[in-house]
């Protein structure tokens, strides 16, 4: 017969269960971490699929404060070359259409060239849609980085397509540019020109002999005025005009015919020049900025408008700054309208000081990945008005802030704290001691989560605080939103997580979706997937 004594605790209560056992049994729940992160700690592996369109979403091709730009073409081509052709065909599509990268979807098109030319023929037209994408997609294979070197026959025909279809204004846009140039180009693939007017462009534009009487009236009246500086100002690409000393007067007709986006890159070179000087002009470029049509229309990130306001000078009118806030409040317009409590973690660690697009050297944005993170908390906040911001570096940083000022002053707030290290886990442990319980909580940052390191057991701290959490609100929902081309997570997919990477406003409709119940953490990657293909003969 064996005796057993029992503690006082258990005389009283004989049917309590160990507790010892299942607070171990609680860690199993978290999964497993499988790999580790840039910053060296644990974290999650994403899917070949996920990573690839992450970076095509996030990735410029330049270093970031844990990769170098040649680590991250490596991981593009080694991702490319566990997914099917038709996944890079779309990634394409969607990083060009919805995301409006540059370099990347050029990139993935390049890979195609090697991978599988029927696919390259289908998306080619859609994601080289002007003269820079055509540029950046030749300098990228004649590199030979996908694998070959020369253009080759089927890349060839594309391009000489591509000019064939240009218009002439098209073609004056492209001629913008060099490494490659357009006319570089055009000896490349010996274009047929198809009339005499084409024949003539060309002619201009290699430097051979030419009929001034067939060449675009715009080109024309750019040569004449070229030479003597007399008369009106042609409507030609700001850099042609730029290329030389201009006054006051050229200025003024430059801000009068430039586009939206010339528009809002160029306000402090606009009152170095004089032309806010004018009340009409500074009055018609105000309108043009705040103009809903046009601000749609230039596919503007919201982050590149917090950029012309934060950099505009003493000189730039006030009715102009005010213009920036209105085309940001269009700008964010998708910003979706949620259920419930949200809470917004922006990280505002150290390594959030990078540039949004990585370093280049002599031509690194000064837009930073923390003034992006700001931005989306501020955003958040402006369309839910009882959102709660919970910045994050080592810890919570305290900061309160008032939903009814604008976008533009609550993302300065945020974006001045900035410093130390990342603890992704933070916000939601804050959460957890609080006893508090939301309905959708959206992390924005670099996810090199590794302060917490050690306190996640098996898995990510983060991952074992939103187990936390959710057993107090067993239908909350975790976005997390990933501001660099990383290939790790610090929340895995499933059900309840969605891992979202990009800086345009697409994210919001994919979180407005998400924080609904009507997608799930395939939406993001169903939205690649829908990108249309066609089964399409390559043509001759």
């Amino acid at each position: 017969m064996r005796l057993t004594i029992l503690s006082s605790r258990q005389r009283t209560n004989p049917k309590m269960a160990n507790p010892s056992l299942f607070q171990s049994l609680r860690g199993v729940l978290v999964p497993t971490a499988t790999v580790r992160n840039d910053a060296g700690t644990p974290a999650y592996e994403l899917s070949a699929e996920a990573a690839l369109a992450r970076i095509a979403a996030t990735g410029c091709l330049t270093s970031t404060f844990y990769a170098t730009a040649e680590t991250q073409l490596d991981r593009v081509l080694e991702l490319a070359a566990r997914v099917d052709a038709d996944f890079i065909a779309r990634t394409a599509l969607y990083a060009r259409r919805q995301g409006f990268m540059k370099d990347m979807p050029a990139l993935l098109c390049a890979v195609l060239a090697s991978r599988d030319l029927g696919r390259l023929v289908e998306v080619f037209p859609q994601v080289i849609d002007n003269g820079r994408m055509l540029r950046t997609f030749v300098q990228i294979l004649r590199s030979g980085v996908t694998g070959r070197k020369s253009l080759g026959t089927a890349p060839k025909r594309l391009i000489r397509q591509w000019l064939e279809a240009a218009s002439d204004r098209d073609l004056l846009n492209a001629s913008i540019g060099a490494s490659p140039s357009l006319a570089d180009i055009v000896k490349m693939v010996h274009p047929q020109p198809a009339n005499r007017e084409r024949e003539a462009f060309f002619g201009w534009l290699l430097g051979r002999p030419y009929d001034c009487a067939l060449l675009p009236e715009v080109l024309r009246a750019f040569i004449a005025w070229n030479a003597d500086r007399t008369g009106d100002v042609p409507d030609v690409p700001f850099q042609m005009l730029t290329a030389s000393p201009l006054g006051e007067r050229e200025w003024t007709s430059i801000a009068r015919n430039a586009s939206w986006q010339t528009t809002r890159m160029n306000l402090n070179g606009f009152a170095r020049h004089g032309v806010f000087g004018n009340k009409e002009m500074v009055g018609l470029i105000a309108g043009r900025l705040a103009n809903p049509n046009l601000v749609r229309r230039a596919r503007v990130f919201p982050y590149q408008l917090l950029a012309a306001y934060l950099n505009t000078g003493n000189d730039v009118p006030e009715k102009i700054r005010d213009a920036l806030q209105d085309a940001m409040e269009i700008a964010l317009e998708n910003v979706p309208v949620c259920q419930g409590n949200v809470v917004v973690c922006p990280d505002v660690s150290g390594s959030m000081a990078m540039s949004a697009t990585g370093y280049r050297k002599g031509a690194s944005s000064k837009m930073r990945c923390i003034d992006v993170a700001a931005l989306i908390a501020a955003a958040f906040l402006r369309t839910n008005r009882k959102t709660r911001v919970l910045p994050f570096e080592c810890d919570v940083v305290s900061l309160k802030l008032n939903s009814r000022d604008s976008v533009m002053t609550n993302a300065q707030k945020l974006a001045s704290i900035g410093g130390g290290g990342t603890n992704c886990s933070a916000p939601l442990r804050l959460l957890n001691r609080e006893k508090a319980a939301p309905d959708l909580v959206i992390m924005v940052s670099d996810n090199e989560s590794w302060i917490d390191a050690r306190q996640g057991g098996r898995g990510t701290a983060a991952m074992a605080e939103w187990e936390t959490l959710r057993q107090r609100n067993p239908k909350a929902r975790l976005v997390c939103i990933d501001l660099v081309p990383n290939t790790t997570t610090q929340a895995p997919d499933r059900a309840d997580i969605l891992n979202i990477a990009g800086f345009s406003d697409t994210v919001f409709k994919v979180i407005a979706s998400f924080a609904s119940g009507g997608g799930d953490t395939g939406h993001w990657l169903r939205e690649i997937e829908n990108q249309t293909l066609t089964v399409r003969a390559l043509s001759a």
